[in-house]
């Protein structure tokens, strides 16, 4: 892993090499961004130029400590990372002990804490005291989708750097050439998931990914129809695909997104079903206030679920109300 290997990103790897190059890298920092953009490849490929023997601002690739860390089994860097949605106690303490001592092999100590929000406050407060009296030799990069929940002490002691989404085109390009996606399926996959390169690969290669959207266009055009009877049967759909519950909504806001689209602008480049335009079309006779009380339906139903209401009846309501809506 290294720079050149990452899609995306130019400014903030930039902004790195930069640091390195005038020996002024932070003891401390906040990646910041969506989950899926590739905040820890840049971290990790970061970490890597950092130990290398060569010190320059890309990694050589070819020294010891490049080849241990090639297999994450390098003396002086340690990736600490949550298990069960929680970074555990020991693991903090772990780091603690091991920023006291020096280097064993390089000049520096490099740590990672990979979705550092989801440490406790008693983890966060004891990486608190690190912080504040950092040891020349250490680097410490925190890695989160959430700085909202990361104690704001800690953030004003860490310089952040933020990861925004990657350029379609560039996803599209990566997903046609190295996973062997049709153009029409990359384009898609590149809007869907909102410029997230680790998402967009986790889907190109998901065995039923495209299958699951097929069934979601013909469960909308059932209940476009008002058929509540094949509408409700549907439930079993969605009790069977309850882990990827977020990603079928969204599926269900981006047609309805684009149908909304399709009415006011016609077939226009900004509509992310462009492979399904006819389905579009042959939609488009539904008036836009009902379309927009569609997808605050969805969005409703959303929130229902993330807020742990009851599955069945959440996506029950949301059918039922999004027929009534017709």
């Amino acid at each position: 892993m290294d720079f050149r290997q990452i899609i995306g990103h130019e400014k903030a790897i930039e902004t790195l090499k930069r640091q390195i190059e005038k020996g002024s890298i932070s003891h401390s920092y906040i990646f910041e961004g969506e989950d899926g953009l590739g905040k820890r490849k840049v971290a990790l490929a970061f970490a890597k130029t950092l130990l290398c023997k060569n010190q320059g601002i890309e990694p050589c690739n070819q020294c010891t400590s490049c080849m241990k860390f090639e297999s994450l089994n390098h003396p002086d860097f340690f990736l600490i990372e949550p298990e069960n949605g929680l970074i555990k106690k020991g693991e903090v303490e772990n780091l603690i002990k091991n920023v006291a001592t020096a280097p064993f092999e390089s000049t520096r100590k490099v740590f990672i804490i990979d979705n550092a929000h989801m440490m406790n406050t008693e983890g966060m407060n004891a990486i608190l005291k690190t912080l504040e009296e950092p040891p020349e030799y250490i680097n410490i990069i925190l890695i989160t989708s959430s700085t909202n929940k990361i104690l704001p002490t800690i953030l004003s002691r860490c310089q952040n750097i933020k990861f925004y989404p990657v350029e379609a085109k560039k996803i599209t390009d990566l997903l046609v050439n190295s996973y062997g996606k049709l153009k029409t399926e990359a384009e898609f996959l590149a809007e869907f998931t909102k410029g997230s390169v680790g998402k967009s690969i986790e889907l190109a290669t998901s065995d039923d990914f495209f299958a699951k959207r097929e069934e979601i266009i013909n469960l909308i055009d059932i209940l476009l129809k008002g058929d509540k009877t094949k509408a409700i049967s549907s439930i079993g759909f969605f009790n069977d695909n309850k882990e990827t519950i977020d990603e079928i909504l969204d599926i269900f806001l981006f047609w309805f997104r684009d149908l909304m689209l399709y009415k006011k602008l016609g077939n226009n480049p900004l509509i992310i079903n462009k492979d399904k335009i006819e389905y579009i079309s042959k939609h488009s006779y539904i008036k836009s206030d009902k379309i927009n009380d569609i997808i605050e339906k969805v969005q409703q139903t959303k929130e229902y679920i993330k807020g742990n209401a009851n599955f069945q009846l959440s996506i029950e309501t949301m059918l039922l109300n999004m027929q009534e809506e017709l």
